[in-house]
């Protein structure tokens, strides 16, 4: 299989920022950021990985998993 095929068949998980980082931790707006997402609304598309779920679940009171 060649290298984009590969990537092709990765699944990936795609989050929302839906509750506002003001308040919060500042790991857990270092892992918000770390998402890849920015402002309260922000979508983001990543592989689905054992370190991203980790991150996801870190978060999940800010985040929602589309």
């Amino acid at each position: 299989m060649s290298d984009t095929q590969a990537s092709a068949a990765k699944a990936t998980v795609k989050i929302k920022l839906v509750r506002s980082i003001n308040g919060t931790r500042e790991s857990h707006r270092a892992t918000v950021r770390g998402l890849g997402l920015r402002k309260l609304n922000s979508e983001s598309t990543l592989e689905d990985t054992a370190a991203v779920r980790g991150m996801i679940n870190k978060v999940s009171y800010l985040v929602k998993v589309l």
